[in-house]
């Protein structure tokens, strides 16, 4: 499997899993995710993708400090219902790294490690991203900035040829690599900015 080098570069977002410890999925139950796997999981790359990725692993650690976050105990919400432009994407992402699920989550074991019902759409908010940790009840805001990392111009005419089916073999490979040098450019120049990534704790 090829893919762009950059994809290992991205930090990483460590987390335990009570379940999975539980069961002896993983030893401790803790779980590492690669930017990669939001890949395999949405079957693309793309600014969206790799906007959930960053703002969840922001997310997770203003909610949780110097302590790995646990997965499977953080409650999700959405702004947008799931059918309104990218929220389905981008609640997939989300529910990888967190564990929260909709209705057709897991059910839990004698009352423990129940996953539905932790993720939810068309949620009366301000933001379009809220984390709340289970235990406790802190939360935070969270919203991404994708317009403050433009697409080089040369993307969207190109884009447009390939879609046409009017590109040639090196068009195609050029629309593809801008398209990835945008998500690279997302996750790892900006992947700390706060121009980009805005996370803010909720009272």
């Amino acid at each position: 499997m090829h893919y762009p080098p950059f994809f290992d570069a991205v930090p990483r977002v460590r987390v335990r899993d009570p379940l999975a410890e539980f069961l002896g999925a993983v030893e401790g139950g803790v779980i590492e995710y690669r930017y990669l796997d939001a890949v395999r999981l949405a079957g693309h790359s793309c600014p969206t993708v790799a906007g959930a990725y960053g703002l969840t692993r922001l997310a997770l650690g203003a909610l949780y400090g110097a302590a790995m976050a646990e997965r499977g105990c953080v409650r999700a919400t959405l702004r947008d219902d799931a059918s309104v432009g990218v929220a389905g994407v981008v609640a997939s992402v989300v529910s990888l790294l967190t564990g929260a699920c909709a209705e057709t989550g897991f059910k839990g074991l004698a009352g423990r490690f129940e996953r539905r019902g932790l993720l939810a759409f068309g949620v009366e908010q301000a933001w379009e991203l809220r984390f709340t940790r289970c235990a406790d009840g802190a939360s935070v805001d969270a919203a991404v900035n994708l317009r403050a990392v433009p697409a080089d111009p040369q993307m969207m005419p190109l884009m447009q040829r390939c879609l046409a089916g009017a590109a040639d073999e090196d068009e195609r490979r050029l629309f593809g690599s801008l398209w990835q040098d945008r998500v690279r450019r997302i996750l790892l120049e900006h992947g700390d900015d706060p121009e980009v990534f805005v996370i803010r704790h909720v009272d």
